[in-house]
């Protein structure tokens, strides 16, 4: 019979160390609990976003300090939870496990599976609410973001480490082109990360399942804050999504993450602030609602080589009122990020899907990560379009036209034509290229719209069988394309 000696000999040294000495804890009060906050009293050296747990283990968030009491915003609510129950500071702040196990899952902002899966092994741990990049550690946007979509990817650009705002009213087709962005990443070695705030859970269950018929949620994470959840997880919702996406970034890769939306988060946490009885401001908005999208939208960056050369690209989505884009919220996403997409109603109604507001949408940055053919050719297409848009207007008086603008007209409704497209349907940049080639040297002019349609499936079929690359001559292109028309 053998014993472990050194086992022992350690547990007596440590019993002989221990002395008893008087330790104090502070121990609140909780005085009021409702509608997803709490009230707490006896907790004086509490901190901001420290973390409270109450005796019957409900969690909440320190969000409000006075001198009475403080208040928190409840993250776990147990059944028992109520009035004159003990609470506890815990002396953490929240943070969330992150890592390459998340790929694939659905998600609650503190990290728990939603989807009935295993619980998730994380490779590190980040606080949710961190500090952006500063810009000494930043490069430049140069590397373009392909979205698939004809009008987005040739004039309105999108490139890795851009904040993209997504606007317009309810239905107009902005969730549809965020996630026909996400399907587009695969193979393209691009992790996704999406954000569900405040949404119907019809339309969450839809959305895992086409990214899960198309394969996409292999690269993919969805945090889900469903309508239903507590309101303080669909304010933490974008802060723990892109804790991360940052994770991935910090580490070489470029991950795309997509807010959907920021209007409902501002409404939650308007709504939070009320409830902790802070001072109100504009439309009863706090005063530092520009700062909280602006600290969550500024560590989508692009980082330098030597600092891991990662990125993250931000689609940011925000719903318009009756087309009011001058709206509180809406201005102030339009000043943070780096440009928008508009989605207008009239479009949407008159059947031009999708309904992008060419006049109306910029991208301030992502021309600059443009590969320089596609950049050319769609500057002359994009210069016929906006004059086709202004010749339009006056065409509807009923005056007589020249001919050289009626030519004109016809071919701006020939490009409308064109730029529609339905959803789940990418063009590869190879294609872009392509039919805006094909478009620019008027080999279209003569087809009716169900012929173009045809003719447009050709030559993306054909440009990405080509041996033909971005970098090739124009008339190797147009010799390719004249060979399909």
């Amino acid at each position: 019979m053998t014993t472990d000696t050194p086992l022992l000999d350690a547990k007596d040294k440590w019993l002989d160390e221990y002395r008893f000495t008087p330790r104090m804890m502070e121990r609140g009060t909780v005085t009021a609990v409702g509608d997803g906050v709490m009230w707490i009293e006896g907790l004086p050296s509490a901190k901001i976003e420290e973390l409270v747990r109450t005796e019957d283990g409900s969690l909440a968030l320190v969000y409000l300090l006075s001198p009475q009491r403080i208040g928190a915003i409840i993250l776990e609510e147990s059944p028992d939870l109520s009035a004159r129950a003990s609470a506890v500071l815990t002396g953490q702040r929240l943070t969330i496990c992150t890592g390459d196990d998340y790929l694939g899952r659905v998600v609650d902002p503190l990290g728990m599976p939603l989807d009935g899966g295993g619980l998730i092994k994380g490779e590190d741990e980040r606080f949710l609410d961190h500090p952006s990049p500063p810009i000494t550690v930043r490069d430049f946007v140069h590397e373009p973001l392909y979205s698939g979509n004809r009008i987005v990817d040739t004039m309105i650009p999108i490139g890795y480490g851009q904040r993209q705002l997504l606007i317009g009213d309810n239905g107009t087709g902005k969730t549809t082109l965020a996630l026909d962005t996400v399907l587009n990443q695969k193979d393209k070695d691009t992790l996704c990360v999406y954000v569900l705030i405040g949404q119907r859970r019809s339309a969450i269950v839809s959305l895992i399942e086409t990214l899960r018929k198309t394969g996409a949620l292999a690269y993919t994470v969805v945090m889900v804050a469903e309508a239903t959840a507590m309101p303080g997880l669909q304010y933490l919702a974008p802060f723990a999504g892109c804790a991360l996406a940052e994770h991935w970034m910090e580490l070489g890769k470029r991950v795309l993450i997509v807010y959907d939306d920021l209007s409902t988060h501002a409404q939650i946490y308007r709504e939070l602030s009320l409830l902790l009885r802070r001072p109100p401001g504009r439309e009863a908005y706090p005063g530092d609602i520009f700062y909280l999208h602006s600290r969550l939208l500024e560590r989508s960056t692009c980082l330098a080589p030597e600092k891991s050369g990662g990125s993250m690209t931000a689609l940011a989505i925000v719903e318009t009122q009756q087309d009011e884009i001058s709206a509180y919220i809406p201005t102030n996403l339009i000043s943070i990020t780096d440009g928008q997409i508009y989605f207008d109603q009239k479009l949407f109604a008159a059947g031009v899907l999708p309904a992008i507001d060419v006049t109306r949408s910029v991208s301030r940055i992502g021309g600059a990560a443009q590969h320089t053919a596609i950049k050319k050719e769609a500057a002359r297409m994009k210069l016929d379009y906006l004059q086709f848009l202004e010749l339009e207007v006056f065409s509807h008086f009923g005056a007589k036209l020249e001919d050289k603008i009626q030519t004109r007209l016809a071919k701006g409704r020939l490009l409308r034509i064109i730029l529609r497209q339905d959803s789940q349907s990418p063009f590869s940049p190879r294609a872009q290229l392509a039919w805006m080639i094909a478009f620019n040297d008027g080999l279209f002019a003569a087809l009716d719209e169900a012929t173009t349609k045809t003719a447009l499936d050709k030559i993306s079929a054909v440009a990405d069988g080509s041996l033909l690359s971005l970098d090739d001559a124009r008339p190797q292109w147009a010799a390719l394309i004249r060979g399909i028309l």
